[in-house]
């Protein structure tokens, strides 16, 4: 199975950047999709950002156009590129990863990196 590590988390002022990765313990070309949710007590996880195997991207739209996902194949790193941060995005960030392992489809999790907006 995948092992997902999540780095990069901390506090922002509003208006602020930060870069999200996730290192996964196998090649990302062979993960079908990876993509950045988020949570904040009392909601459900969300969405924020997702890429494919061949490269496809989609994004909540709340974070179009201020997020950007990316990938680095030789590393099987997964980023989340945030900008003009808002304290909406305040929330713990998982990265998550949708394989097929020994044939069947299997997700993992990463362990969260907490972002906070706030001046």
């Amino acid at each position: 199975q995948v092992q997902l590590v999540e780095s990069g988390g901390g506090l922002v002022q509003p208006g602020g950047s930060l870069r999200l990765a996730c290192a996964a313990s196998r090649n990302i070309f062979t993960i079908n999709a990876m993509g950045w949710y988020r949570q904040t007590p009392g909601k459900q996880r969300e969405l924020v950002a997702a890429i494919t195997s061949i490269g496809t991207t989609n994004y909540a739209d709340s974070v179009k156009g201020r997020f950007t996902i990316s990938r680095d194949i030789a590393k099987n790193t997964v980023y989340l590129h945030m900008n003009s941060l808002k304290p909406e995005d305040t929330a713990v960030y998982y990265c998550k990863a949708e394989y097929y392992f020994r044939g069947a489809p299997y997700d993992s999790w990463g362990q969260g990196t907490q972002v906070t907006v706030s001046s």
